[in-house]
């Protein structure tokens, strides 16, 4: 091997050492790579924003939950053509027409999340109303009744704020109206009168179910249903598309609340189909009815244009629920009901 040979290899040799030392001075220098995911014991929850508290009776937001435990006021507020228009009637959250003698109806209406000054005019209660208003835990103003209707009341255990049990202060006499036809009473009269009788001023009651998505529902379908209560009371309610509520005719004519300045309206008009027991008649063949409001019958549901077909079913102390043939129930869009009680023979008409 010649000179230069021996120096070229030399010269590959100390090349090699070089770049291996390099490697492995690299290798010392570079930091240790560690995982910096921590480890988990749970899977991370994102909390679900807080409820808020809503009315029972309408499914509408209420200012706070000490509010919505509030007692519930009935009063019973009549419907001849002598007492229209009625005062503040649109205010009610519930609302339970049914027929009287002679083929009048009568109202029990339930109010709750409001609290109008003046509602009217009030009248006598009826046998219908030992049922209803136990169903609500209500406090109920009323203004005379027969003693079989007393009787029945008093038998019922209703919170009596008559001025058959000797109660003046939530009434009052309106001189636009004549007698007696011109008896009025305010709803926070009714709640302090009772607080000053030893009546508890709060009561958690059942509410009504409903439905909060109901609003995006489709193209009406029915748009008029109309009532036969009697040959002397026919009610027509009409969808009106824009507000998604039911406007009130009355034989033939606009309804109207005399509170309000409007025309009355309803978020679900719900027709319930009921036994009336005949409870008496009088010498001109008028006859009062026992309607009876627990147990189940047939219903049908008007909401947003909508028809629903079901029975209701009602207990003694809690409202009806309503359940469609295959047992799921059958709710309310969130806002006011009137209950339309009719005898099991009458048929409406819807178009």
């Amino acid at each position: 091997m010649t000179r230069r040979t021996l120096v070229l290899v030399a010269v590959i040799v100390l090349a090699l050492v070089l770049v291996a030392g390099g490697l492995l001075a690299c290798k010392k220098q570079d930091p240790e790579v560690v995982a910096a995911w921590p480890e988990a014991d749970t899977e991370r929850t994102i909390a679900k924003p807080a409820e808020p508290p809503r009315w029972p009776l309408t499914g509408l937001e209420a200012p706070s939950a000490e509010e919505t435990v509030q007692r519930v006021v009935s009063v019973k507020i009549e419907n001849s053509s002598e007492s229209r228009p009625q005062t503040n009637l649109q205010l009610a959250d519930v609302v339970y027409e049914s027929v009287t003698e002679g083929g009048i109806t009568r109202f029990n209406a339930i109010f709750h999340s409001q609290a109008p000054e003046n509602v009217g005019p009030v009248r006598s209660a009826r046998l219908s109303d030992t049922y209803i208003v136990p169903q609500y835990h209500a406090l109920f103003g009323f203004s005379g009744a027969s003693p079989t209707v007393n009787a029945a009341v008093n038998a019922a255990g209703i919170e009596n704020l008559s001025e058959d049990a000797g109660i003046s202060a939530p009434f009052t006499r309106s001189k636009k109206h004549s007698a007696p036809h011109n008896l009025f009473a305010s709803v926070p009269a009714f709640r302090a009168e009772g607080e000053r009788k030893g009546m508890p001023t709060t009561m958690e009651i059942t509410g009504l179910t409903f439905d909060r998505s109901a609003s995006a529902e489709a193209t009406p379908t029915i748009t008029q249903v109309t009532i036969p209560f009697s040959s002397y009371n026919t009610v027509t309610w009409n969808y009106d598309a824009g507000s998604k509520t039911y406007l009130r005719v009355n034989n033939g004519k606009n309804f109207m609340d005399a509170g309000t300045g409007e025309q009355l309206h309803a978020t679900n008009v719900v027709v319930l189909w009921a036994q009336h027991k005949t409870a008496s008649s009088d010498v001109v063949g008028s006859t009062t009815y026992e309607i009876v409001l627990t147990g189940s019958g047939r219903a049908t549901v008007f909401r947003n244009g909508q028809r629903y077909d079901c029975t209701w079913e009602a207990t003694a102390d809690a409202p009806p629920v309503f359940k469609a043939a295959d047992g799921t129930q059958v709710k309310l869009s969130p806002g006011n009901t009137w209950m339309q009680v009719i005898r099991t023979d009458i048929n409406i008409t819807m178009q």
